[in-house]
């Protein structure tokens, strides 16, 4: 449909990392491998979750949601992805780009209002401990999970219908991994500034809040830890929030970086490695990280592989 020279656009060309053969065969291979380890160890984690009774605690229902989120959040660009380093022709349809727009944009919204949540939860775990289980219920955990994926997905519906108005003209050519939204609305052939303000007051909304909560609540946390008199006692409050700073000083750092400043933005390459980031690193190191510094995880990892060993031996006898 044309109207005054403007076209909607019914497919979009994605131009990915490279355009030379050998490399996107072996970025094909790594990040298959980086997909698949992915999906198992958030897939064990959520398993190990679930079977250990130790671990249904707040703090573990909530990194069952952030291993849904980090699984459904790759899944949304991975495969796409992974198709398009082998294929000639890279082309994705219209509805297709905004779908993958809403999942992707949603999900990432819903991770930082958990981590969000998580940080709150750590604060009560260090700083109130004797009332943890009264303020942690079950269904304040309940409501703090379904707020995060509620105002992630609302937010990300919002923007998707914003962006996908816009009248593209005849520009398909996407240059980027997938329909992130900053690649989207360099198509436009209209004015964009209201999509900025958009992009701006978002970021506000959904990572500077929440990244503040997360600030105040170690602020807190720093604070009781000095205060208590020995090493031991230090080390471990420490230690039981050591994963979770680790996982949000990976994750809102480069998130800020990028989504802050649109007008400022860094450039197409550093763009398209921070997705690469989020879609396959981020997925890989959050199961790591809760796996390796975390005593109750290795614990339970020990548990569990002790009882698969005992029947193993009772079969073959």
């Amino acid at each position: 449909m044309d109207t005054d020279n403007q076209t909607w656009v019914r497919e979009f060309i994605l131009l990915g990392l490279s355009s030379d053969w050998d490399t996107r065969v072996s970025l094909f291979v790594l990040f298959l491998i980086m997909y698949l380890v992915a999906v198992l160890g958030n897939f064990l984690i959520v398993l190990l979750i679930r079977l250990d009774s130790r671990l249904h605690t707040p703090m573990y229902f909530f990194l069952t949601n952030l291993s849904l989120v980090d699984v459904s959040y790759a899944t949304s660009i991975v495969p796409q992805m992974l198709v398009h380093l082998l294929a000639e022709h890279k082309g994705i349809p219209f509805v297709s780009c905004a779908a993958q727009l809403f999942f992707s944009l949603g999900l990432g919204g819903i991770e930082f209002a958990l981590l969000a949540v998580m940080a709150y939860d750590r604060y009560v775990a260090v700083c109130d401990p004797l009332r943890y289980s009264v303020i942690m219920h079950g269904g304040l955990c309940a409501k703090l999970a379904t707020t995060s994926w509620v105002s992630g997905s609302v937010n990300s519906l919002m923007q998707t219908v914003i962006t996908f108005q816009l009248p593209m003209c005849t520009n398909k050519y996407i240059d980027h991994i997938s329909c992130e939204i900053l690649a989207v609305i360099r198509l436009a052939c209209v004015d964009v500034s209201s999509n900025e303000i958009a992009i701006m007051v978002s970021s506000i909304v959904l990572l500077m809040t929440p990244f503040c909560l997360v600030l105040l609540s170690y602020i807190q946390i720093i604070s009781t830890i000095l205060k208590i008199q020995s090493t031991e006692g230090r080390k471990k409050a420490f230690h039981t929030c050591a994963s979770h700073l680790t996982v949000v000083v990976l994750c809102y750092g480069m998130t800020i970086f990028t989504y802050i400043q649109p007008c400022s933005s860094p450039s197409v390459l550093q763009e398209k490695l921070i997705s690469v980031f989020y879609a396959i690193l981020m997925p890989v190191l959050n199961p790591t990280i809760y796996s390796i510094r975390n005593k109750e995880v290795k614990g339970a990892w020990q548990k569990l592989l002790g009882q698969l060993s005992g029947l193993t031996s009772k079969l073959a006898t």
